[in-house]
């Protein structure tokens, strides 16, 4: 780690900066990033923090849920500040922060170091430079039929043509990938525990549509014509094509639009409004995904009924965390539309209960006992 570090503060002189912002997020906003830049520098695993590396002191911001983790895992080379501190951060002043502008938001920025330091965006991130990875292909992108979501993209489309022509805008850039996923009726495996195509969408007033993402990705949409290869923009030739786009006005999402593409829609364009819509329409939910959520809770409940009897009725040997673990994922795959658990499951016993997102593994768990709660 102090090697990592050293390396980055090596590069401040080169970008004129005082110190270098290194957030959790990838560039689709996801705690889960493939290249975790932040455990990279900290050697911080939660799910939620960032860090701030100076030419001399280290801090890093991560909520209630980590305290005790952090100190064990980052607490030798940084300051373990909680997050609420980074609101107008005045921890430091007059400093010029680097940061690599695909990863945060305009409102970020705004919200945390604008007050009392400047920030510079480098085109390069510099975690990616002190070390190279490489990332394995991910799988296509798949549709799901109407019977599991109950509305048609058509529909959907017609929804966000209204609202587009109700604000006067040509067009609308989704750039949250659950919301791409809501309205065109795809999945994908881009992040575990969750069905997410990591991908941006374009939609138009007319309902023209433009999946944004990566050709191996969509193969599968393109070939039982979910969208067609006119509806495709590979992500490496976005910026070129939409520089290519008539019309002016833009809707934009605040909360994931990160400052790298809302600086290229500036460039072009004019941004009318920052709030993404699919928010609202997709919290609306229709009979048929009520009724699929309904019977999801109820075959769960059965598996989890059948692992508490389980594991109240097994009295001959010891079981561990783990144990306790792998047997309830066992009775959940007895489901035949189980995929995979929403979280990693937490299995904590006796004190380990107190970590909030404690994860048990062979090396260190605790056998369950008798008047000995378990977590998960």
């Amino acid at each position: 780690m102090k090697d990592f570090i050293r390396k980055l503060r090596n590069q401040f002189f080169e970008y004129g900066i005082d110190g270098y912002i290194v957030p959790k997020n990838d560039e689709f906003f996801t705690e889960y990033s493939k290249i975790n830049r932040l455990k990279i520098i900290s050697n911080f695993t939660g799910s939620a923090g960032l860090a701030i590396i100076l030419k001399k002191e280290n801090f890093l911001f991560t909520d209630g849920r980590y305290t005790i983790q952090s100190e064990i895992e980052s607490g030798k080379n940084f300051k373990i500040i909680d997050f609420k501190n980074l609101i107008d951060c005045n921890l430091f002043k007059n400093l010029k922060l680097g940061l690599d502008p695909k990863l945060f938001t305009y409102r970020q920025i705004k919200k945390y170091f604008l007050r009392y330091n400047k920030v510079k965006f480098i085109k390069k991130n510099l975690i990616d430079e002190i070390q190279k990875q490489r990332l394995d292909k991910s799988a296509p992108f798949y549709s799901l039929d109407k019977s599991i979501v109950g509305e048609s993209t058509i529909s959907k489309l017609n929804k966000i043509s209204n609202y587009l022509k109700k604000n006067k805008s040509d067009y609308i850039f989704i750039s949250a990938p659950e919301n791409v996923a809501w309205i065109l009726n795809i999945r994908g495996k881009d992040v575990p525990n969750s069905p997410i195509p990591n991908s941006r969408l374009i939609v138009s007033k007319t309902k023209k549509i433009f999946l944004i993402s990566e050709i191996s990705k969509c193969k599968r949409l393109l070939k039982d014509k979910t969208i067609n290869s006119h509806q495709f923009i590979n992500t490496k030739e976005f910026p070129e094509k939409i520089l290519n786009f008539k019309n002016k006005n833009f809707i934009i999402d605040e909360n994931s639009c990160s400052i790298f593409y809302e600086n290229l829609i500036k460039s072009r364009f004019k941004i009318i409004k920052r709030k993404d819509p699919t928010y609202h329409l997709k919290s609306i939910k229709n009979n048929i995904e009520i009724d699929n959520m309904k019977k999801a809770h109820i075959l769960d409940g059965v598996a989890l009924t059948k692992f508490i009897y389980w594991i109240q009725n097994v009295n001959k040997k010891k079981i561990s965390e783990v144990d306790a673990q792998i047997k309830l994922e066992k009775f959940r795959k007895k489901n035949k539309d189980y995929l995979y658990p929403s979280f990693d499951t937490i299995s904590g016993s006796g004190k380990n209960g107190a970590i909030i997102h404690y994860r048990a593994n062979k090396k260190n768990c605790r056998f369950i006992k008798k008047r000995r709660y378990l977590f998960m």
